[in-house]
């Protein structure tokens, strides 16, 4: 094609989300020592030690707390990442909203740790940060305030949970505003289609569902507002994007033709609220198919590759540990519900893949996180240790250690 460079050229056929050779060459140039040697040591396979799931607890919670004192903004928020070749990073408002409940249920668990206080320390901080149309900015602190619908409704976990737990007016007001916010902005077969994140390729996105599930919490904290009734409809929008093999249409940041699990795991997740909230069996149905797409390609080991065409082949050669600790949770919640053991034994396996990857020794700044892929130079959070990663991770270990605790 005139006009375009051999380089121009190359990136025109790869897949979204890789990487060409040229970016290759000039990412290895920039690799830092401790990148070349983490890269090195995951290339010689998943470490033996698995520390279990309450030790992994203390781990990555003791990180998170890092991650919130060393984000460098130091605004009360939690770090995106740390990265192994650029150190880490400003604070990420998404996430930090749904670490919230993470560190509510932690700080019950452990009252003397203080993660009640750090809690509120991130509410107060997103409180401050609200848009006044009632939405919250997509990306790090730092990128441009631009009101996205997936970050609110992340947020939106975090200020239910404060208005619950700490019943502050400020947080239910937040609560409220977000909410009405998101529900208005819906369109009528439930989509939202108005305000997607620019971090994202465009398009409608299924993974939406997990949007839904907050819309769904502010509706127990405050029922009567059609907060429940918007995020069903998002929900039962999604479903139409579900194939008869449980795989699901537009649901990844970047190639919806080989969704990633962290995306399928947002997916499973909403779907798993929503039969929560509404005790409608579609639902569980539909979560079942979704989740036994997923079940049938847990290796013996615990390996899940991290992104799947929709004949559930695998598409890549990594693991998405986030999204492996996602879909474990879910797992363990249809466990519980159908008293199938196969759903018990895979979250299982997948918890013990991901712990297996934990730094346990070394530097703080890495030791107890979760990295994005597995090997580390996999193409999701590639070289960085991801905050979400590890509030994932810590929420399924919680499950894992309810649904095993009598030694079945």
């Amino acid at each position: 094609m005139p006009g375009r460079s051999v380089k121009q050229l190359l990136k025109a056929v790869m897949p979204q989300g890789a990487l060409s050779f040229y970016d290759r060459v000039q990412l290895e140039a920039a690799l830092s020592k401790p990148a070349k040697e983490m890269r090195a040591l995951h290339r010689k396979g998943l470490p033996l030690v698995d520390s279990g799931p309450a030790a992994a607890v203390e781990l990555a919670a003791s990180w998170l707390c890092r991650a919130q004192d060393h984000s460098t903004t130091g605004d009360g928020g939690v770090a995106r990442h740390f990265s192994l070749n650029s150190g880490w990073s400003p604070s990420y408002p998404e996430t930090t909203g749904y670490i919230v409940p993470t560190f509510v249920q932690l700080d019950a668990l452990h009252p003397e740790r203080g993660y009640g206080k750090r809690a509120r320390r991130m509410l107060d901080w997103l409180v401050d940060i609200q848009m006044e149309c009632g939405g919250f900015q997509g990306g790090m602190i730092t990128s441009a305030p631009v009101p996205v619908t997936f970050n609110t409704g992340q947020i939106l976990l975090g200020l239910v949970a404060g208005a619950r737990t700490f019943g502050a007016d400020r947080y239910l007001k937040a609560m409220h505003t977000a909410a009405v916010w998101l529900a208005e902005s819906q369109d009528l077969d439930g989509c939202w289609r108005k305000f997607g994140t620019p971090f994202a390729a465009p398009g409608e996105k299924a993974y939406e569902t997990h949007v839904a599930w907050g819309l769904l919490e502010a509706d127990r904290v405050s029922p009567g507002n059609g907060y429940g009734e918007a995020g069903m409809r998002q929900i039962q929008w999604a479903l139409t994007k579900m194939a008869p093999n449980g795989w699901i249409a537009d649901c990844c940041l970047s190639d919806p033709t080989i969704p990633l699990t962290h995306t399928l795991g947002y997916a499973l997740r909403g779907i798993v609220e929503g039969y929560r909230f509404s005790n409608d069996p579609e639902l569980l149905s539909a979560a079942e198919r979704l989740g036994s797409g997923l079940l049938s390609q847990v290796d013996q080991d615990g390996r899940l590759a991290g992104r799947f065409d929709r004949d559930w082949q695998p598409a890549v050669d990594w693991v998405c540990l986030t999204g492996s600790v996602q879909i474990a949770a879910s797992f363990l919640d249809l466990y519980v519900w159908t008293g199938d053991t196969r759903w018990r034994d895979k979250a299982l396996k997948l918890n013990h893949f991901v712990r297996r990857t934990i730094v346990t020794e070394g530097s703080e700044d890495i030791r107890g996180a979760i990295a994005g892929s597995f090997p580390i130079d996999g193409d999701y959070g590639r070289f960085e240790y991801l905050n979400w990663a590890a509030k994932f991770l810590i929420d399924s270990q919680l499950l894992e250690i309810a649904a095993t605790k009598d030694g079945s």
